[in-house]
């Protein structure tokens, strides 16, 4: 059985990440700019905005953070991605979910401009997703990607279940999954799926992604299968120090002994989301430059 590890995987590309970015300075005398928004105060939004920036500071990424309070209204918040949207030193846009309830998220995903719309959820970034065009990808999908590919571990003619159907993970990793140079046969489930055993157990590449802790039982598991755990589920735990740990949705000890390879929870995935956005960023700032050439 080996362990995927995201926290190895991402150190590598890392790397490769100030590598691209002192390409960039060299060239524009600037450095990629990244603009993070948090709105309210919920902890494990703060959580991932500080190791987003933690990570830029590593790789010599700029951000510009904005720290709204819960009550901002929407259109306070649509001005200021308006205002990103036109400053042409900030290469990136990353506005942190949830949001608050007086907030329509679909808005303000809209409303960043696609080519700024590091976190891929745009839709016309989407759109060009499922097309197999060149576009932005999703940070988590694209992640997974690279991991698999690190450690040699292909998708094509295998067949891959994925428990979860959200924009951010499930539909573009299907996606993703489904282009030609995959060549993946894709099953997607939902809370509504009947039988999701059959479908779990069939599945050479099983991917789970509905953050329930645990959810994933080595009943539902195929012999030697590759399981990607993408759950990231805070639990109150009195003997950490912060008070919470992090679970996934891979009941891990049950399963192991099972699987071909697996990623833990925490330095599995959640390593990997991070770096992409890095990428991500560099990639968009990359592109701003060369169309203004």
């Amino acid at each position: 059985m080996t362990i995927l590890s995201g926290t190895l995987v991402s150190s590598a590309c890392k790397q490769s990440s100030k590598f691209s970015c002192n390409q960039f300075f060299s060239k524009y005398s600037r450095r990629p700019t990244l603009a993070v928004i948090l709105v309210g105060e919920d902890g494990a939004s703060q959580t991932y905005v500080k190791n987003k920036q933690k990570a830029c500071n590593d790789v010599g990424i700029e951000h510009k953070d904005f720290f709204l309070p819960s009550i901002t209204s929407e259109e306070e918040l649509l001005k200021i991605i308006d205002s990103l949207n036109n400053d042409d030193n900030v290469d990136g846009i990353l506005v942190q979910l949830p949001l608050p309830k007086q907030i329509d998220e679909n808005k303000v995903i809209n409303a960043i401009d696609p080519k700024k719309d590091v976190d891929g959820f745009h839709p016309q970034n989407i759109g060009k997703l499922l097309l197999g065009q060149p576009t932005m990808v999703a940070c988590t999908p694209q992640g997974v990607l690279e991991l698999l590919d690190y450690y040699d571990i292909s998708a094509e003619g295998k067949n891959v279940c994925i428990v979860g159907r959200s924009n951010i993970v499930g539909k573009p990793l299907a996606a993703l999954l489904m282009q030609k140079d995959r060549n993946a046969t894709v099953t997607v489930c939902n809370s509504k799926t009947t039988n999701l055993k059959e479908h779990t157990k069939n599945a050479d590449i099983l991917i789970s992604c509905v953050g329930k802790v645990g959810f994933i039982t080595s009943d539902m598991v195929k012999d030697n299968a590759v399981v990607i755990d993408v759950g990231i589920t805070r639990v109150k735990d009195e003997t950490k120090k912060s008070g919470f740990s992090v679970k996934g949705d891979v009941d891990f000890d049950s399963v192991k002994d099972k699987c071909f390879a697996i990623t833990p929870v925490p330095g599995g995935v959640g390593p990997m989301t991070i770096i992409m956005l890095m990428q991500n960023t560099i990639k968009a700032a990359f592109l701003r430059e060369e169309e203004k050439a």
